[in-house]
């Protein structure tokens, strides 16, 4: 049985505010992140010996070989539009710089000398994602392949690969590689690395699929390869001691003045936080991804200023008293849903008249019952 997945398209505004997006992973930023990126790839590239091609590609890629060619089971609900962005039928806004894997393999069919290379995928990827402090919708990412021919890349190679990547990142870092499935590798595994007295998550690796390797014509046989990916939000935060994830954009010059390197973040006089809770009529399977983008796309150029959506509960229009369901004008396959905003401006204080308005964009924009409760201005 598959599951039904919904499929909606972005309008061109939406498609080029995405676009608009800078990433600041380019060298051309200046921004510590394209520093910490350069300082992983010289660390890769000096451990193997082997040339590097950086490939910055278009965020536009071939639904086929953002999923498809990827191993992405057809109802997988990643390719939901709940979760993905997609521009037609047939194209997307890629969810993973993995997206760029399948062209890339497909240049090589015609190699017939020895081949040994580090390929570097960079970039913005776009999702719908929670808001909290640690994620955006357009996070960074980057996809390290190193792929050989006439050779042998096995665990050993890889673990080696995870070592080099946490010492660049974090040098001296305690870290392990626990079991994790990926559709794309075999000996998958996900790089915890320890922080605070926590382990927190850094990258997710394995040995290339053969499946992959022969959809793209490459015989398995004679190619092989490593792959790892890596968000670079969280690898930038990790490196500078950075608990919110919103501040490697910041426009005050007291912040932005610290993210021109790797040095450790000092941290500036944060602005209080405003708090609002709503009660919202929605859909009995929303989520808190699903209700965090739709937050930010109803606060617009004011996304910057949400700090955080939780969702406190949610209760099936079913298992609701009658008084509070017909208060509430529910209706069979909705919930009532308990969220709590969170707004803080980086830059200054939000009054409460603001802080208001806010909060009532986003429960128009959330709230699909019949009966309104805003709140005064």
């Amino acid at each position: 049985m598959h599951t039904q997945l919904s499929r909606t398209e972005l309008n061109l505004t939406e498609l080029n505010q995405a676009l608009a997006i800078p990433d600041l992973s380019d060298p051309g930023s200046g921004h510590a992140m394209a520093a910490l990126l350069r300082d992983v790839t010289d660390a890769l590239a000096g451990t193997w010996g082997v040339p590097v091609e950086t490939h910055r590609l278009s965020p536009l890629v071939a639904t086929r070989d953002n999923y498809d060619r990827l191993g992405y089971s057809p109802d997988d609900v990643t390719r939901d539009s709940r979760y993905s962005r997609h521009v037609s039928p047939t194209v997307m806004l890629r969810s993973h710089t993995s997206a760029g894997v399948p062209a890339l393999l497909d240049s090589l069919r015609g190699v017939q000398d020895r081949y040994d290379t580090l390929h570097v995928l960079p970039g913005l990827v776009y999702r719908r994602d929670a808001v909290d402090r640690t994620h955006v919708g357009t996070p960074h990412q980057v996809d390290l392949w190193r792929l050989q021919s006439r050779g042998l890349l096995g665990v050993a190679e890889l673990h080696a690969m995870l070592g080099a990547v946490v010492d660049a990142v974090l040098p001296g870092a305690r870290w392990r590689a626990t079991a994790s499935a990926h559709s794309y590798t075999t000996a998958g595994v996900q790089l915890d690395v320890w922080v605070g007295g926590a382990w927190l998550e850094l990258a997710e690796a394995g040995l290339v699929a053969a499946s992959v390797l022969r959809a793209a014509g490459l015989d398995p046989r004679r190619w092989g390869g490593l792959a790892l990916g890596m968000g670079l939000d969280r690898a930038v935060m990790l490196r500078k001691g950075i608990d919110d994830i919103r501040l490697l954009r910041s426009a005050d010059p007291r912040v932005a003045a610290q993210m021109g390197d790797l040095a450790p973040y000092r941290p500036v006089s944060a602005m209080p936080p405003m708090r609002r809770d709503l009660s919202l009529v929605c859909k009995d399977d929303v989520d808190a991804e699903v209700l965090g983008d739709a937050a930010r796309t109803a606060l617009g150029k004011d996304a910057e200023v949400l700090a955080g959506l939780e969702v406190l509960a949610a209760t099936p229009a079913a298992h609701l008293p009658a008084a509070a369901a017909g208060r509430l004008g529910i209706r069979s396959g909705q919930a009532n849903v308990l969220v709590r905003l969170t707004l803080q401006s980086l830059e200054r204080t939000l009054t409460t008249a603001e802080s208001n308005a806010m909060r009532n964009r986003v429960y128009l924009a959330l709230h699909e019952g019949p009966e309104l409760e805003l709140i005064a201005v």
